[in-house]
């Protein structure tokens, strides 16, 4: 496939001779591929052949000759096309800039120290100048007038998830007051920001821009899942303060603290709902993926981080705890054979390029999972059925259309202890690591 990728590429730039080329681990929703044409270096990101987006390519393309003219850092876009040229489904191919996007190494690499200390104030900053780009210079961008009713759409074809119905709930009754519609990046985050040892090179990834409330950004990056493990509220990297100062001093006005909260609660909700959406793919047979796969038991991360943002759970609390059963039966048990399949993974397959090499990793974070949900699952749901029970309900869907339709209030202990039961009895199966990763104290505060 590569021999054939290159040569469309080469067809494509004018007869450039093709080096390098290689899939890179960055892009669950496209592929991103490093190659250099004639010596040049670029970046191709197109959308996987079967499931081709021409329409949301196009759109990115306006987006970033927009940012380019509004001084947002990002790179020179080379070309475009929508994929009948050789190049297999709708692309971009833009230069390739110098810089780190892997969150970890950004947030403990010593060599990153000094544009950790001011990343936080720079992006508030950029955002202030992506912000100002006049929605007519991309024309194509949607609007979305009511984001609530975009998220009640998303959810109601999932299953049903008390939490999030709690979360909405609360975002309907404290609406911050309306702004114009500007343009909204939609995914401003920790791992879509190339950065340098100077600070913010490059702005990344703009095929969830449309218009909208620009605090939406702001939230987006507040919300704890871009901290990927780190204590600081914005990205991991730095102040709450520090973002909204620095976008005063652009924009000439200080974004409202209690509304940037309140979309990182939508934020909550909106990464859960895209988990889902994600996992929908491989699911539907569509986009056959370990990684989309794995992304949809993510979804209870996003599930606890609400329950933060309201209030109600402290981080210092234990997940459900129980003891498994004693193994019977055969040997190897499952959870050898599931170790022994780890172990060949880890060990034994020994990929030799990034893309399998992170997709082995994905692969054993499934198969915790799934050690997890053996072992423990039978009696957690055990657990969960009884705090349901003392909430009158007899399943989740029961709980969550209680809660909203009114007939259920969240405020009553036994209802909010069954909606707490219902994000962390699955979070102990999914992620029992998340809870782990604490805001500072005095820095998180419950919402309402």
């Amino acid at each position: 496939m590569s021999a054939d990728l290159a040569s469309a590429l080469s067809t494509v730039l004018d007869g450039a001779v093709i080096t390098g080329l290689r899939r890179l681990t960055a892009g669950a929703s496209r592929e991103t591929w490093s190659f250099d044409a004639d010596g040049r270096p670029l970046v191709l990101r197109r959308d996987p052949p079967e499931v081709p987006r021409p329409v949301e390519v196009r759109r990115e393309a306006e987006c970033f000759r927009a940012a380019a003219r509004a001084g947002v850092p990002i790179p020179r876009l080379v070309t475009t096309g929508d994929g009948t040229d050789g190049v297999g489904s709708p692309y971009l191919i833009m230069e390739r800039l110098e810089g780190e996007t892997l969150p970890p190494r950004l947030l403990r690499d010593d060599r990153f120290a000094a544009a950790r200390e001011r990343l936080a104030r720079d992006l508030g900053r950029t955002l202030a100048r992506l912000h100002a780009i006049p929605p007519d210079e991309v024309p194509t961008l949607e609007v979305v007038a009511d984001p609530l009713a975009r998220l009640r759409v998303d959810l109601d074809d999932d299953e049903a998830r008390p939490t999030l119905e709690v979360a909405l709930r609360q975002l309907a009754q404290h609406l911050p007051s309306g702004r114009p519609p500007g343009v909204v990046h939609g995914d401003f985050r920790n791992g879509n920001l190339l950065i340098g040892e100077d600070g913010l090179r490059a702005v990344l990834d703009w095929e969830l821009a449309h218009l909208g409330d620009p605090r939406e950004d702001l939230g987006w990056l507040c919300l704890r899942t871009w901290r990927f493990g780190a204590a600081e509220e914005v990205g991991g990297f730095g102040d709450r303060e520090d973002l909204l100062d620095g976008y005063a001093e652009v924009a000439g006005e200080r974004p409202d603290d209690a509304a940037v909260r309140w979309w990182e609660l939508y934020a909550c909700v909106h990464w859960a709902v895209i988990c889902r959406w994600q996992a929908q793919r491989h699911l539907s047979g569509a986009e056959r993926s370990v990684e989309l796969a794995v992304l949809g038991r993510r979804a209870v991360e996003a599930e606890y981080d609400a329950l933060l943002v309201l209030g109600l759970v402290d981080p210092d609390d234990p997940l459900p705890g129980v003891d498994p059963p004693a193994a019977r039966g055969d040997r190897p048990t499952v959870d050898e054979l599931l170790e022994a399949v780890d172990g060949f993974l880890a060990e034994d397959l020994a990929p030799a390029d990034d893309r399998s090499r992170y997709l082995a990793r994905v692969s054993r974070t499934a198969l915790s999972i799934v050690r997890r949900e053996t072992r423990l699952g039978p009696e957690l749901d055990r657990l969960h059925a009884e705090a349901l029970r003392a909430a009158g309900c007899r399943d989740d869907a029961e709980l969550a259309a209680g809660v909203r339709d009114g007939t259920l209030d969240p405020d009553d202990a036994a209802v909010a202890a069954a909606v707490r039961s219902s994000t962390l009895t699955r979070l102990a199966v999914a992620n029992p690591r998340h809870p782990v990763t604490r805001p500072r104290r005095g820095h998180e505060e419950p919402m309402l």
